[in-house]
């Protein structure tokens, strides 16, 4: 009687362990179910967002480099037109009419650029731009010749460094690209808004 009871015991403790064994079985592979969607959830989420990754991959010097180009080369259009009809110099006239051609040509491959990279780049100009342009429409004359071959020489020391960095440390190639490609027409219009600016001094 006694061996039969020790007998019914094990025989109990084994059903027993046999139950967790099953039960942690179970529970690890219903962890295993419930991870798997969230993990394929996460690849679908992914790529939904391309255009956004592509954004997200420029780095704030892309992103300062080709905002400062965008309102930088609004704002030499707009004055090259002002100068194309407002100089009394021909050699200042001359200097406006070559600004809006060649920055015309550069803002519209920076859109282009922009719309490729899935990137929104200023359409308008900021406060201090805003200032300039109207300081300079409000000359007449020879102040206003002075007046713009100055900004000119100012503007493009400024440009062609900025021009220089993006080159060297920009992260984007094509960004890279462009401002390479467009640095020797920017140190060509420094080189002529100096002669510009000596014509009227």
């Amino acid at each position: 009687m006694k061996n039969f009871v020790l007998t019914l015991f094990a025989a109990a403790a084994l059903i027993a362990c046999k139950k967790t064994e099953t039960k942690s079985v179970n529970e690890s592979t219903d962890e295993q179910i419930v991870s798997a969607p969230a993990e394929s959830g996460m690849t679908v989420t992914d790529s939904t967002k391309v255009s956004e990754v592509t954004t997200n991959s420029l780095s704030d010097q892309d992103k300062k480099f080709a905002d400062a180009a965008a309102k930088g080369g609004l704002m030499e259009v707009m004055m090259g037109q002002l100068a194309a009809t407002n100089a009394t110099n021909a050699k200042v006239k001359a200097l406006g009419e070559m600004m809006v051609k060649d920055h015309s040509k550069a803002n519209d491959e920076l859109k282009k650029w922009a719309g490729t990279a899935g990137y929104t780049l200023p359409t308008g100009l900021d406060a201090d731009k805003q200032k300039e342009y109207d300081d300079l429409k409000a000359k007449k004359g020879a102040e206003f010749d002075k007046k713009y071959t100055d900004l000119m020489v100012s503007d493009h020391k400024k440009d062609v460094e900025e021009f220089k960095k993006q080159a060297s440390e920009g992260k984007e190639a094509s960004l890279k690209s462009f401002a390479s490609k467009t640095l020797p027409t920017l140190e060509h219009h420094l080189m002529e808004s100096e002669k510009a600016k000596n014509a009227v001094k």
